[in-house]
């Protein structure tokens, strides 16, 4: 069973630079997509921020295109999610998934999160 720990969040002047790192227990070169998603004060729903699939092209929601950059790193079992330029608007707590398997095979695994608080 891989474990996923979120840090880097904190409270944050708008415009400023945050960089948040996602550490797995185990290794994560098995995982074929790794993501950050987001979680808004009083939302439900989970809004994905940037997605890695293996050596491909990083997919990353519209509101954050230009701003944030996602990164793997096997070799440290980590991803990483550089927020730039950051807004009130990026207020959220940030978790971390990979997913490994397919089909029925399919397993997703989910950090705790880390809360990032923007204010202008």
């Amino acid at each position: 069973q891989v474990q996923l720990v979120e840090s880097g969040g904190g409270l944050i002047l708008a415009g400023g630079s945050l960089r948040l790192s996602c550490v797995a227990s185990g290794s994560i070169g098995r995982m074929h997509s790794m993501a950050w998603y987001r979680q808004a004060p009083g939302k439900q729903q989970r809004e994905l921020v940037a997605l890695v699939m293996g050596g491909g092209t990083p997919i990353y929601g519209d509101s954050v295109k230009g701003r944030f950059t996602i990164a793997r790193d096997n070799a440290k079992n980590t991803v990483y999610l550089q927020m730039n330029r950051l807004e009130p608007e990026d207020t959220a707590v940030y978790l971390c998934s990979g997913q490994s398997g397919a089909g029925n095979n399919t397993q997703e695994y989910w950090g705790q999160g880390t809360q990032v608080t923007v204010w202008s």
